[in-house]
């Protein structure tokens, strides 16, 4: 069962919410003092494990980095999910944005969930929350989000970031600059920065080569230099979607190789690290579940989606959200991504998905706070 909200430890879920709640003088699950202004900057990638592996070269993050700055992020860890449940508070069973790619029921198709807002394949409120932006406004809280120029017109952007002032910056270095010279515009404002360059370099070339660990220093520079400048009543907190698990080449698991593994399956979904398999109406899961636990044992978290909802993976599930998670979810245990033979992406080093620590622990860092 998934427990209470005033149960459950503090997540990724909390983090802008409690932003807006300091700077609106109200007490908050992050316990942040009453400020003017925050800024949550958003590292696409930056898992807790992967900091602490390299924090001889990020020693303004690292140096932040303790016992209780690491919290959750949600299910599945990958940013169109995650993201959303940044933005909006809620998790991935409410806000519906449950995956990278997702059955979408009314269409009977699967959408890919970073762009099927742009082409029309989603319907209008899919995304299903008022984001915390909205609140900020409505409370007379200026809101903001800076970020790489191209990504200002997409539709994942406009529905994810709503409510927001989008304010576009190619560099690091001049996306906190922009951040500051908007929020300090304002009495009371929050902010959000996205920084999507390490989780780039990870899918290309893994988080453990040295094009990750530079890119890991570019962006310990910026955050040194930013948080130099910070004034009072003014705060930055770090986190992270999700983090990275490199996966070997040898590592990918053909399903489609073996018998029975997609029989009665009408549609496959999710991402190489967490698959969401779709059956047609006659179909027997539980039969199929059986059949992916022979094939790859320990390798693999199969359940069926009532398995996996009464685990609480998708947070808490809304009845409308629950026809968009797959009949079957299959979650890799191990430096494994399950692919059909056809499948894009298999050139992507560093992935994620799943429900390993390595993906679903990021760091929550504060300064000035």
């Amino acid at each position: 069962m998934v427990p209470a909200a005033s149960d459950r430890p503090v997540a990724l879920r909390d983090v802008l919410p409690a932003s807006l709640d300091a700077v609106r003088r109200r007490g908050n699950r992050l316990g942040l003092p009453a400020l003017k202004r925050v800024l949550v900057v958003l590292v696409d990638g930056l898992g807790a494990e992967a900091l602490t592996a390299r924090a001889g070269h990020a020693r303004t993050l690292a140096g932040a980095l303790g016992r209780r700055s690491r919290i959750p992020t949600g299910c599945p860890t990958t940013t169109a999910a995650a993201l959303t449940t940044l933005t909006t508070g809620e998790d991935p069973g409410v806000h519906g944005i449950i995956g990278y790619s997702v059955l979408e029921p009314g269409g009977d198709r699967v959408v890919n969930q970073l762009h099927g807002f742009d082409d029309g394949s989603l319907p209008a409120g899919w995304q299903r929350c008022t984001t915390v932006f909205e609140r900020a406004r409505a409370e007379g809280v200026r809101p903001l989000a800076i970020g790489p120029r191209h990504y200002a017109d997409s539709g994942f952007t406009r529905e994810v970031l709503r409510g927001a002032d989008y304010i576009g910056a190619r560099t690091l270095p001049q996306r906190f600059e922009a951040a500051f010279e908007a929020l300090r515009e304002q009495d009371e404002a929050v902010g959000y920065l996205y920084v999507p360059e390490l989780d780039q370099t990870a899918h290309h070339a893994g988080w453990s080569s040295g094009a990750w660990t530079a890119g890991l220093e570019d962006l310990d520079a910026a955050l040194a230099e930013a948080v130099r400048g910070l004034r009072r009543g003014e705060a930055v907190l770090v986190t992270a979607d999700h983090g990275m698990v490199d996966v070997p080449s040898e590592r990918h698991l053909v399903v489609d190789a073996v018998p029975g593994l997609l029989d009665g399956v009408r549609h496959v979904s999710g991402e190489p690290r967490l698959r969401q398999l779709h059956l047609e109406p006659a179909a027997d899961a539980a039969a199929l579940v059986e059949r992916w636990r022979a094939a790859f044992g320990k390798r693999g978290d199969v359940r069926t989606r009532g398995e996996a909802v009464e685990a609480g993976w998708f947070g808490r599930v809304d009845p409308a959200v629950l026809p968009r998670i797959g009949d079957v979810l299959v979650a890799a245990r191990s430096k494994d991504a399950f692919y059909e033979e056809a499948s894009a992406g298999r050139g992507m080093v560093g992935q994620h998905g799943a429900w390993t620590d390595a993906e679903r622990i990021v760091p929550l860092l504060r300064f000035g706070a």
